[in-house]
């Protein structure tokens, strides 16, 4: 008798908040309490006006349609011309997601990857990606150089994230364009991550893969992912969205229909409600914005050098010693960040602070970062 699989668990590494505990159990015994900066939780209020739509459509006992809503759809495409920079000549297809997360790991399955199969991800990355080829036995090639893949008809799936995480590194517009030329030219599908693409700190908004400037009129092959968690604080609600090629998108939703990946009907109305709210991004973006300018100086008194960091809701740092000795000596203060390592080999010397705390909490991280030297 042949012997059963290993779970699918089996190949998967450890979950990289798992290994943070003993940071945060440190951190935790700091007479000030813990100030945690590894995670990007959002910890401010909802906008009102979100709140109010989901209220509004509470009274929902049907089934929800796995495409959601055409308020929802119609919301997402305005929000894409508008903010953007997609072309009015393009319309793109939108499709709801549970959150952004499950979309990410769910995509290389989705569109029929396996074994034999590679999928392109960042150097220095958000692990979903990988964890998604992971899922279907695909082979990861870790490069930012598209020539490291540009001749492979074996890659199925390009991911690149701009504004990024970790390192909030921001994309050109050309080096997009050279992106979706060379995923084109061996059949690959590119897929961009953009949940930051509305928080920018230096220069104009950031590029979206979709935008005229990249794609033209032709979004053939290509996939923008956006998500409400960090501009509209509604990492709970776990609303995002698909956008981009019609025919890639109506792939999705067949195979999504199946598998029951269905976004509840009062999250699409608030999520709907969230991408016309211009006013509540705003006043978030610049939230953050005070808590960077707060922590900026801080942590070059502390002897971290900052590198990228223009756009996204981290800040990428190093002392130019092992990241795990700088999650050390910054719990031994009460701070909690992310070692760079969790991203890739490239991030071992690097650490990630997010933004997403309190104003008091920055304060505070910000005058124990300054007891360091």
């Amino acid at each position: 008798m042949a012997s059963p699989r290993p779970p699918l668990a089996d190949r998967f590494p450890d979950f990289p908040w798992d290994l943070l505990a003993p940071a945060k159990a440190r951190a935790s015994a700091h007479p000030g309490g813990l100030v945690d900066l590894s995670m990007g939780t959002p910890v401010d209020p909802v906008p009102a006006v979100v709140q109010a739509a989901l209220a509004s459509a509470s009274n929902a006992p049907g089934y929800p349609l796995t495409q959601g809503t055409p308020a929802f759809r119609d919301a997402v495409a305005e929000w894409l011309h508008a903010e953007a920079a997609v072309s009015a000549a393009v319309t793109p297809a939108v499709l709801p997601t549970i959150g952004l997360k499950e979309a990410v790991a769910s995509l290389a399955t989705l569109l029929g990857l396996g074994p034999g199969d590679a999928v392109v991800v960042p150097e220095l990355a958000y692990p979903t990606y990988e964890v998604g080829a992971i899922s279907v036995g695909a082979q990861v090639i870790r490069s930012d150089d598209v020539a490291a893949w540009a001749d492979d008809d074996s890659v199925g799936l390009v991911w690149v994230n701009s504004p990024a995480n970790p390192t909030g590194r921001v994309l050109s517009a050309e080096h997009l364009r050279t992106v979706v030329a060379a995923a084109r030219r061996i059949g690959a599908v590119v897929a961009s991550d953009e949940c930051y693409l509305d928080l920018w700190w230096q220069g104009q908004r950031p590029p979206s893969v979709l935008a005229t400037d990249v794609c033209g009129d032709d979004i053939t092959g290509v996939l923008a992912l956006h998500s409400l968690s960090k501009r509209s604080n509604l990492a709970g609600y776990r609303v995002g969205s698909i956008s981009g090629d019609p025919e890639l998108v109506s792939q999705l939703l067949a195979a999504r229909k199946h598998l029951g990946l269905i976004v509840p009907a009062p999250n699409l109305a608030a999520a709907a409600a969230a991408y016309r709210d211009r006013e509540s991004v705003d006043a978030q973006r610049e939230r953050y914005r005070r808590r960077r300018d707060v922590l900026m100086p801080a942590l070059a008194a502390a002897g971290f050098r900052v590198d990228h960091s223009e756009a996204a809701l981290f800040i990428w740092a190093t002392a130019g010693e092992d990241c795990w000795a700088s999650v050390d000596r910054l719990a031994d203060i009460g701070l909690l960040v992310a070692p760079g390592a969790f991203y890739g080999p490239a991030g071992g010397e690097h650490v990630r602070i997010a933004l997403t705390a309190s104003d008091s909490a920055v304060a505070s991280a910000a005058q124990r970062l300054l007891t360091l030297n």
